[in-house]
Parts: C-alpha cells; structure tokens; sequence
C-alpha cells in the first residue's frame, strides 16, 4: 500500500512539474502594432490563429498622430501584458516597435512587411533610399495634414490578393495617419539589443520588397518571405502566424 502510494505522489509530482513548465514557456503576451492606413481589426485573422494556439495577444490601436504618441500607446499595451512580450509590428508599426521594443519586457521583435529603422534614422529615410512602390501614387492627403488611401489605392495597391468584401472593411476602417509622423526618428533602435523576425511581401505595392530585404539583413532578422501583397497578415494569416509562435518559442 505504501509503494502504491508513494508512485502516485510521485506520477503526481511529475505531471505538476510538467504542466508548471508548459504554463512558464506560454508565460508570453503577443502585442500587435498596426501600421497606417489600417487600425487593430487588421490582425484579426492571427490572433484567432495565436487564440487557438493559447497565446495571449493584445492588438494596439494607435492615434496615428506622431511617432512619439503612437509608442505611448504601444508601451500602455506592454505594461497591460502577462509576462514576457513579443512586439510585432506591421509596416510603420514596424518604427513603433523600433522605439517601444526598448520596453525590458520585450524579449523579441517581429516585423511583418514593416519599417526597421536603426537610431536617429526616420521612416522617410528608410522609403527614400530605395525607388518608390508603385503604391505610393495612391496616397491622398487631408486638408489638415492626415495621409489615407482612397479605394482605388486600397484595392489595386494595399491589399489586392484580398476578397472585395474585406477590401471594403479595410477602406472603411484604416486610420489615416499624420504626415509629419514619418519624418519623426528613432532615439535608439531596439533590434540592436533583441531577437529579431522579418516576415518579406514579395508583392508589396506599398514598401519596395527589396528594401524589406535590405532592413531584414540590416537587423540581422530571422527572414522568411510569403507571395503576398503589403497585408499579408490578412490575405496569409497562418503563415504570419507561425512565425510569431517561433518568435514565442
């Protein structure tokens, strides 16, 4: 009776130990950055995709009005976050992520099709020193200062390789953003210091998918690229996906 008991404490012990181990190695928050022209319900598809694989996730939603308001609203997002954090940021989410990823929390960066500028260098720099996407034609401006894409630019250059329907939701709900937030640089880049991920869109209309390359073999990048337009987190869900869990792993 006593060895039969003394097994059980002991197969009791080990699934303890094992499923303490499992909860400490999931002990991570994914936090999405959006870029412009798009707000939080971009990422939709991932998170259902990280959700059923029991990651935690936080979407940020960004004012789009600065650099410097857009990384106050990512950091609020890191500090909600349980344990660890991975930062992962689409196209100018990719410069928020830059700055935010200083955070001592963060452990890894993913950037998705995404700015990667190094410190005191802006967005603009990066998309000037390479030819102009054919995208970049598209871009409307607001009376008072705001950049955003009108249908047209939305379906032929941003997300062609999506259903009409979700094209419509994405002219309907993108967040224009202001101008002057690309010309905002960096203080210190946080790639120097983590574990960087660059997902490539060989079909970017919108940031020339050579220097996506050029950035990803700057940051030194884990780098993988999916046949998809600017949005590949909308039209390849399960392979931005995949590339998150490794950065979690």
């Amino acid at each position: 009776m006593k060895k039969r008991f003394t097994h059980t404490l002991m197969a009791s012990l080990l699934l303890a130990s094992a499923s303490g181990a499992a909860l400490a190695n999931n002990d991570k928050t994914v936090v999405l950055v959006h870029g412009a022209f798009a707000d939080g319900s971009s990422w939709n598809r991932v998170i259902s995709d990280l959700q059923r694989q029991h990651i935690d996730v936080i979407a940020v939603q960004l004012p789009l009005t600065s650099l410097q308001d857009d990384v106050a609203a990512t950091r609020r997002a890191i500090a909600r976050a349980q344990g660890d954090v991975v930062l992962v940021g689409h196209s100018w989410g990719g410069t928020v992520i830059s700055e935010a990823g200083n955070d001592a929390r963060v452990k890894s960066l993913v950037y998705v099709a995404a700015f990667a500028p190094d410190s005191g260098q802006s967005t603009a720099d990066l998309a000037n020193s390479f030819p102009a996407p054919p995208g970049s034609a598209g871009i409307a401006k607001t009376a008072d200062g705001f950049l955003y894409l009108p249908g047209k630019s939305v379906r032929q250059d941003f997300a062609p390789d999506i259903q009409a329907a979700e094209q419509n939701t994405l002219v309907a709900t993108q967040g224009p953003i202001r101008a002057e937030a690309f010309a905002e640089k960096v203080t210190h880049a946080a790639w120097h210091d983590k574990p960087s991920w660059y997902v490539v869109s060989k079909n970017d209309r919108m940031i020339n998918p050579d220097l996506e390359r050029a950035m990803a073999k700057a940051i030194d990048a884990k780098t993988s690229e999916v046949a998809a337009s600017h949005v590949s987190m909308v039209s390849h869900p399960e392979e931005i996906a995949r590339v998150i869990e490794q950065a979690v792993k």
